[in-house]
């Protein structure tokens, strides 16, 4: 007779891996729709500041970004993927707008991410540029303060 308590001697079942790359590629192409890549190469070095209250932009498709930081040893203004001079800030922008829908075109936004220690006449000098192209909503990018 032979006791509830003893070990059989069974095999455990083999595990049916077929369906497996079809997981694994259904995966890949989830990450692949979901994943915003970065449209901008950050042709100058900057730090930008911490806040505390920091949000994310809703709508990214209407966002002109503007980096000013240093290259070498000057201070520059890069809009989107080019580095270009204050005085020319109203001019891309009209060109950034004029290929934008209707309803983009209405929320437009400026995207500045400064350096921290970007001399206050050179922002001061964009913002007066952005005004002319009446670019008025500006956002400041700044890094969350890990609490």
């Amino acid at each position: 007779m032979r006791s509830k308590f003893s070990q059989s001697r069974r095999s455990v079942p083999s595990l049916n891996v077929a369906s497996m790359p079809d997981l694994i590629f259904t995966v890949l192409f989830f990450f692949m729709i979901v994943t915003h890549m970065r449209s901008d190469e950050v042709k100058v070095r900057l730090q930008v500041p911490q806040g505390s209250e920091v949000q994310k932009l809703a709508n990214k498709q209407a966002v002109v970004n503007i980096y000013i930081g240093h290259k070498g040893e000057a201070w520059h203004v890069q809009l989107n993927n080019d580095i270009v001079q204050p005085g020319d800030i109203p001019a891309r922008i009209e060109e950034i707008r004029s290929g934008l829908s209707q309803e983009n075109q209405q929320r437009l936004t400026v995207s500045l991410r400064v350096d921290k220690k970007a001399p206050m006449g050179l922002v001061s000098e964009v913002k007066r540029q952005l005004q002319k192209a009446y670019a008025l909503k500006i956002n400041y990018s700044a890094t969350e303060i890990k609490k």
